[in-house]
């Protein structure tokens, strides 16, 4: 079984009436995701393909049976109340991609998280995917070059780098086992750490590339596990905005730096000097990979 997710993972979809909704979770069941379900507000009786559509979302676990998994096409000043709405009803895996949601919201809806137990992904996120199996989110799957199933755990924090990181991890030989995208905003549901150790326990990878940006504390709270052992797996890393001027917010409102902290730079030193292996450009990731493993890339 992967982390997160798989093809035994039963999901509703909240929002997926709208045109971008239907049409990714038109594709999420096409992968072979187990969606059971979708959730609009005053849109019961209506149908999004062959799922069927509830006004709630214990409306819709109660037809449907039991649900693990909810993913929130839903706007961002809704997104809480539709996070709240389904750990009330027990759902213990949401991804919400969302970008802006209010920050205050945010802090809510990870406290919520940690209180019950939950995972929360996002917002501002692809969602979550393994490749061949299943995925909640909106990843172009049928691009081989990029989601081909293995053995390698990727999580991100960029939209725009994960698929050239990715397909230069696919051009080494190797394959993705679950590709976690956390999204780009300051407080994001799930951070890099805890991903960390989903992997770590994950008898489905053998190593993880890790997709970071400048600003926040992610990828410095990942270089910690590594150098205390608490993740064992090779970490490859590639860091984006390494050219970015220092003080200036980049992309997202997760990319600011200040006095040096936050900086590629200053990412890239702390994971080198915990073990990690980091690429200076997207395509030494691959080869980093294979030179860590010791084997040859095609069995992965």
């Amino acid at each position: 079984m992967s982390i997160l997710i798989d093809r035994t993972t039963r999901v509703i979809a909240m929002g997926a009436t709208g045109a971008e909704g239907s049409f990714w979770t038109g594709h999420m069941a096409a992968l072979g995701t187990q969606v059971v379900a979708a959730v609009t507000p005053g849109k019961e009786g209506e149908s999004v393909g062959a799922i069927p559509v509830f006004h709630t979302v214990r409306r819709a676990v109660s037809a449907a049976g039991p649900v693990e998994g909810a993913m929130l096409f839903v706007p961002p000043r809704f997104t809480k109340d539709a996070v709240f709405e389904c750990l009330d009803a027990g759902i213990r895996l949401i991804v919400t991609v969302a970008d802006g949601i209010p920050l205050h919201d945010a802090l809510q809806i990870r406290r919520a998280a940690l209180s019950t137990g939950a995972k929360v992904i996002g917002g501002n996120t692809s969602g979550i995917i393994s490749p061949g199996k299943a995925m909640m989110g909106m990843f172009p799957y049928w691009i081989e070059r990029v989601y081909k199933p293995g053995r390698i755990g990727v999580m991100t924090r960029s939209g725009s780098l994960t698929n050239e990181v990715t397909a230069m991890v696919v051009r080494a030989g190797f394959g993705v086992s679950t590709l976690v995208g956390v999204g780009g905003d300051p407080v994001p549901g799930l951070r890099f750490a805890e991903a960390l150790a989903l992997f770590e326990q994950d008898p489905e990878t053998d190593a993880v590339v890790m997709i970071g940006e400048l600003g926040g504390t992610m990828e410095e709270e990942a270089a910690d596990m590594l150098a205390s052992k608490a993740f064992s797996k090779p970490l490859a890393a590639f860091i984006g905005g390494r050219h970015a001027p220092e003080g200036r917010r980049m992309g997202h409102a997760g990319a600011i730096t200040s006095g040096g902290v936050g900086g590629a730079r200053y990412k890239m030193d702390r994971l080198r000097q915990a073990g990690a292996l980091v690429a200076e450009r997207a395509s030494q990731t691959g080869i980093l990979l294979a030179e860590a493993l010791h084997q040859n890339p095609e069995n992965h």
